[in-house]
């Protein structure tokens, strides 16, 4: 599945990002393309800021 570009400040939580990632490993078998590996790096800083949003909103 292609990775589709968010705009500034995702709605997507954490956790659906975190299923997208783990989904990425998965289907590839955990050996990824250029792509694949951009579309990766690109899950984990979302994720990663919605993590801090999600800290934040809780404190």
């Amino acid at each position: 599945m292609p990775l589709t570009p968010q705009p500034h400040g995702s709605t997507r939580s954490a956790a659906e990002l975190n299923e997208r990632i783990r989904g990425l490993w998965l289907r590839t078998g955990g050996r990824l393309t250029a792509e694949q590996r951009r579309e990766y790096e690109q899950l984990v800083t979302e994720w990663a800021a919605a993590v801090r949003a999600e800290i934040v909103q809780a404190a």
